[in-house]
């Protein structure tokens, strides 16, 4: 992503600069940094970087936000509605001291709270789908941090951080790629083909397009970036409080853990667990190395083993520690560091694997086995056109006949 131009300029700049003693000429520093400082600029304002990643994130986000919804849409009065201990009348007070603002609390009506949660549960679908997506991010937001704010004690670190993501998202072309928003545009691309093109009498139009397209992409690289500090801060502060802890340094913190009831949704699993204690001090030194060497390796390839170290760890919190929300938030934020190479290549993948999986596969009508005979027509050498090599219906060795086989 220009990361190589930029290297190469000490090499380049500096030689025809250095005086006979060794130090750079005066004006040396000063166009190397106006050199990195057009380089960063380019990178920024070039092209949108990670399309499919930010694709990626807001699929994750809203289908994970829609699941959640629908999981407590039983218990949803007693959360957020009005039948909830903590009254809309207590969270307008509290919102007086913290600023934060809820649309939940507009009225006490049932009416009134059931046709927001309806909304949400719409509002996380098109975000999902991708439909109008500078439109739905916007209120994909807003619904989360509503519904954050309206039940604000029973919060945890996923739900910070997936209202975290719903903002940053809202700044990015999230809807470029994998999205209803990206298929409309195709047909519109196609269709636009077949028509003639007019020249502009006026070079302002073309001025503003241009203006407005280098504008959303500065916006989307600038939330992409932060959606990528974000996750590092998370990873890198987790991993350092851990270090200062003792029961951390002592390899004992996950013994602990795994004998809190609160988090114990198997307890046969977590006390079995439990009985091999230098296996949990083993992954916990595991757990606090890969947390605070994760911002230092995203510029090389060992940030690939890294991530699937994380996403294992992010998998058992889910199942040993019944977790899924914080666990489903923080393996699709980590997908922000895939290239969207990866993401193209995936379907690459998927329908080579199908394809094979397809061959294996018996065709109709041809399943192996002694009641299935094949069509004839082999080559020269005995053997079938299709399939395995055939074998005598008597079952011995020899050359095959020139009738129909049977094959094994």
């Amino acid at each position: 992503m220009g990361n190589e131009q930029i290297r190469e300029l000490p090499a380049t700049t500096a030689a025809p600069g250095r005086s006979g003693g060794g130090a750079w000429a005066p004006g040396t520093v000063h166009r190397l940094l106006l050199a990195r400082t057009d380089a960063f600029w380019d990178v920024l304002t070039g092209r949108p970087v990670s399309l499919y990643a930010t694709s990626v994130l807001r699929i994750g986000y809203g289908l994970l936000y829609l699941v959640f919804l629908l999981r407590e849409f039983p218990h949803r009065d007693e959360i957020w509605g009005p039948g909830s201990p903590w009254t809309p009348a207590l969270a307008a007070q509290l919102f007086d001291q913290t600023g934060w603002y809820s649309f939940l609390i507009l009225s006490d009506s049932r009416a009134y709270f059931e046709l927001c949660y309806a909304l949400a549960l719409l509002t996380s679908t098109l975000f999902m789908l991708g439909w109008r997506t500078r439109v739905t991010s916007v209120l994909f937001a807003a619904v989360v941090a509503s519904f954050h704010a309206r039940a604000i004690f029973m919060t945890d670190g996923g739900d910070n951080l997936l209202l975290l993501m719903a903002f940053y998202l809202a700044l990015t072309a999230c809807g470029r790629r994998w999205s209803l928003d990206a298929r409309r545009a195709r047909i519109k691309t196609a269709r636009a083909d077949g028509t003639p093109t007019t020249r502009a009498r006026s070079l302002v139009p073309q001025d503003l397009r241009a203006a407005r397209t280098t504008l959303a992409t500065v916006v989307h690289n600038c939330g992409v970036f932060v959606i990528a500090a974000q996750v590092c801060f998370l990873y890198g502060s987790a991993g350092l409080y851990k270090v200062q802890g003792s029961f951390w340094d002592d390899g004992t913190a996950l013994h602990y853990v795994l004998n809190l009831e609160l988090f114990q949704p198997w307890p046969a699993l977590s006390h079995a667990m439990d009985q091999y204690p230098l296996a949990m001090a083993v992954v916990g030194y595991l757990t606090v190395l890969t947390q605070v060497a994760f911002p230092f390796v995203l510029f090389g390839r060992l940030k690939y083993p890294v991530l699937g170290v994380l996403l294992g760890m992010h998998v058992a919190i889910a199942v040993v520690l019944g977790l899924p929300l914080f666990s489903g938030t923080m393996i699709i934020a980590d997908a922000v560091f895939l290239p969207d190479r990866f993401y193209t290549f995936l379907p690459h993948l998927l329908r080579r694997g199908a394809r094979r999986c397809g061959e294996r596969a018996p065709a109709p009508g041809q399943e192996t086995g002694l009641g299935s005979v094949p069509q004839q027509g082999g080559h020269p050498d005995g053997r079938e056109e299709y399939g395995p090599v055939s074998r005598p219906a008597s079952g011995r060795g020899g050359p095959a006949p020139s009738g129909p086989t049977v094959t094994q």
